[in-house]
């Protein structure tokens, strides 16, 4: 096994975690002072969903206790992530110094020391299991998409877990947590070693059924805010009560309704491009999306004016109107039955 295998193996092994470790993703590479990014080979790891970075450290050029310790509390401080060393060989007296400044540290197959995070994750996945019944947004737009790809013309579950970032235009560690949300949930399971793919455990009529019983989905709102002009330049979808006109027989509504997603309304939050921006009244009503309403349409939708049938049903699962509910009926015969 490569030191790789070997940390993920004994860190299971000794105290029980799951484990994922993966490179750095460029975004956070670029955050790592130069002079850093040398000096030791960084992976960014999630242990129990908490984030975590691993330091591997060439015993040849360890610098020292002391420069160590300042190297990570500065990358602590930058990327907010606590950091473990990771050695090959760590001499007894070296192992003893180590714990004595309390530097986290691991060897595999010989000594482990993270007690701060240890506790830290125990109290963390202790609340993250009565917190996390539902799944990631990421996670579900991989459901969705699948669910609506009926064709299978986008083979999702041929792709790797790099190739499925690509597709939903995030990062390979972001995939990396929705599969975990999903096989969690007893929805998937993980196929291969080095290029890992995944494959639903059910037909897609059961799968919804089941995540429907089961109460994982998300709202896909964060929040709805009114202005009086749309930003320029920007191709925005209709959601909401405009959207539930297109795929149902709904009347149309006078209210204007767009969804963007949260990265975007940050954005236009800083240009000032939001005019007017209130909670109660305004020409246009902005739903801040907890994902990227354009993501599955511009796969599957391609000139489509409004947000996918699926993510729309979710946004009124909550809503208890007959008027509403039949409409639900009618976008679950059309896209899943």
């Amino acid at each position: 096994m490569n030191l790789k295998e070997q940390l993920i193996a004994y860190i299971k092994e000794i105290v029980g975690f799951e484990i994922i470790v993966q490179e750095v993703s460029n975004a956070l590479n670029s955050k790592l002072p130069l002079y850093l990014k040398e000096e030791y080979k960084w992976y960014h790891a999630i242990l129990e969903q908490r984030d975590c970075l691993f330091a591997v450290i060439d015993d040849a050029n360890y610098a020292g206790i002391s420069q160590t310790g300042k190297h990570f509390e500065k990358i602590k401080n930058i990327t907010g992530m606590p950091v473990i060393a990771v050695f090959n060989n760590l001499e007894a007296y070296n192992r003893k110094r180590f714990i004595e400044k309390k530097i986290a540290f691991v060897v595999p197959g010989k000594q482990l020391y993270i007690p701060e995070l240890i506790i830290d994750l125990k109290e963390y996945s202790n609340t993250v299991k009565k917190k996390t019944s539902t799944i990631s947004p990421v996670a579900q737009q991989l459901l969705l998409l699948f669910l609506l790809d009926k064709q299978n013309t986008l083979h999702i579950e041929e792709k790797t877990f790099k190739d499925l970032a690509a597709l939903l235009e995030t990062n390979p560690m972001g995939v990396t947590r929705a599969v975990e949300s999903l096989k969690n949930h007893d929805l998937i399971e993980v196929m291969g070693e080095k290029e890992k793919k995944l494959r639903f455990l059910l037909d897609r009529l059961n799968l919804w059924k089941t995540a429907l019983t089961q109460n994982i989905f998300i709202n896909p709102v964060m929040r709805q805010i009114y202005i009086d002009e749309l930003p320029q330049n920007i191709k925005l979808l209709r959601c909401y009560d405009n959207a539930l006109t297109e795929y149902t027989d709904i009347n149309p509504v006078r209210q204007e309704y767009y969804a963007i997603e949260k990265n975007m309304y940050q954005a236009f939050k800083k240009t000032n491009a939001l005019i007017n921006e209130n909670k109660y009244e305004g020409r246009y009503c902005i739903e801040v999306w907890k994902y990227n309403p354009s993501t599955i349409i511009k796969l599957l939708f391609e000139d489509a004016q409004v947000v996918d049938p699926l993510s729309l049903f979710l946004c009124y699962k909550d809503t208890h109107d007959e008027r509403i509910e039949m409409a639900m009926e009618q976008i679950e015969k059309e896209f899943i039955w």
